[in-house]
């Protein structure tokens, strides 16, 4: 194949190596270029790529989950990632986890060992000229954060603190209501409110829950900028009530008095499926989230969607930056992948790479681009980076709340997750033949 077909990777991440795959299998030549060993980042510890840096669990395997739907989504689109998962799975429970050397092992050698694959060790501190997919990370810093910078006509975001996002229908409106301070404007948030007792236990409880490690690649001056809310209720038992927790303005409708203290949700999606929980950045470990928030009255089944995070991670902006194949806009044959793009998670950035894998392979070859439905998980994950809000854009985790729902009621949550899915899976199936089409 000529040289000027060639597409350049930069970054052997999970997205990096995804696309370089998804290219190479499609008999597109490849020049993956990748910084280990020559230099590392404090969140990474092996020379390996696609290493896994926090948990080696991939969620959800199940139907059920949106994750397990993904991995099935992905496995179908024949992913190398989930190759290499299913062949080093470890015993989890409900979840994917994977033995994370053989897992990295895996995926190292197949890459280096295709023959339409080339690898370079080079610190990437420009963008490559020609087709190509930057897929170099969160942690992405100096030169090259600086050339995105100005790609985009702005700084990358440093994505510092966030709070948990609920289910809509998780929420309890027997006991939740709908209002707005003072009745100002449309009733826009849920109410939860809390007598004393609710309350005075509630930060007891979340004073002294645990917190998440803080790794090499984070520091205080995170967390100096956005408190917590843990450390508010540390700093006094009526902190929270005088800030973000401030019963005034409200009342509670069962009662027809003020509450005592007031947690809000906001609408985190036009359809209203998603609310976030206001004031509620956190650096909580994920079981004390489900734990110490489950204690707040009308949030006590709460499914969450995404739970709070604290932590550096540098993001695009990706709304009206980047189109649903994950391109610059204005610039097509230059594309992004992986957790910068504002998808968050392993599976997440093994599906943006795999997107970006097979149409820019089909842009070598002089072809229409595939489209994943938004019905699929694949196609919900591109959708939410291209369309969602330019405003308050954060990154995400793939969850049945970012995919359309069923046009009929189901019931029984499992039993209507179990209906998405097999939707998605059905809309999927219908475009196989043409993903598959170019694999040789």
């Amino acid at each position: 194949m000529a040289e000027t077909n060639r597409v350049t990777v930069a970054g052997a991440g999970l997205a990096g190596c995804e696309a370089a795959y998804q290219l190479a299998i499609r008999g597109v030549r490849v020049l993956l270029l990748e910084q280990k060993p020559l230099k590392s980042t404090p969140a990474h510890k092996s020379t390996d790529f696609a290493e896994l840096v926090c948990s080696n669990s991939l969620r959800g395997a199940g139907l059920s989950t949106a994750p397990g739907l993904l991995k099935e989504e992905l496995r179908r689109c024949s992913s190398l990632i989930m190759q290499a998962a299913d062949r080093f799975s470890v015993p989890a429970g409900g979840a994917l986890a994977v033995d994370r050397e053989q897992f990295s092992g895996y995926i190292t050698e197949t890459i280096k060992n295709h023959p339409l694959i080339e690898v370079q060790t080079v610190e990437v501190q420009s963008i490559p000229e020609g087709r190509c997919i930057v897929a170099t990370g969160p942690l992405t810093d100096g030169k090259l954060a600086r050339e995105i910078d100005g790609i985009f006509g702005q700084p990358l975001h440093f994505y510092d603190a966030a709070a948990p996002i609920v289910s809509a229908d998780s929420i309890d409106m027997s006991v939740a209501f709908a209002a707005s301070r003072y009745d100002k404007g449309d009733a826009d948030y849920i109410n939860c409110p809390m007598d004393k007792e609710q309350y005075t236990r509630f930060v007891y409880e979340l004073a002294g829950a645990r917190e998440a490690e803080v790794h090499g690649f984070e520091d205080k001056k995170v967390f100096e900028g956005c408190m917590p809310v843990e450390v508010m209720a540390r700093r006094g038992e009526d902190t929270l009530r005088f800030g973000p927790l401030k019963p005034v303005g409200l009342r509670d409708p069962r009662t027809d008095k003020r509450p005592y203290a007031v947690v809000q949700l906001r609408a985190e999606d036009k359809e209203k499926t998603m609310y976030n929980i206001v004031g509620f950045q956190t650096h909580l470990l994920h079981p004390e989230q489900k734990r110490v928030f489950g204690m707040i009255p009308g949030l006590e089944k709460a499914e969450f969607l995404r739970y709070g995070v604290m932590h550096r991670n540098s993001f695009i902006n990706s709304p009206g930056k980047l189109d649903r194949f994950y391109r610059v806009i204005g610039r097509p044959e230059l594309m992004f992948a992986g957790q910068m793009t504002g998808v968050e998670g392993y599976i997440e950035s093994t599906a943006s790479g795999l997107c970006c894998g097979v149409n820019m392979a089909r842009e070598v070859l002089g072809k229409e681009l595939i489209d994943f439905p938004r019905l699929t998980a694949i196609g919900s994950l591109s959708n939410y980076i291209s369309c969602g809000s330019e405003t308050s854009f954060q990154p995400m985790n793939i969850n049945f709340g970012i995919i359309p729902s069923l046009e009929y009621r189901v019931k029984v949550k499992r039993d209507r997750y179990l209906a998405v899915s097999e939707k998605a899976l059905c809309a999927l199936d219908r475009i196989l033949p043409e993903i598959k089409e170019d694999i040789v």
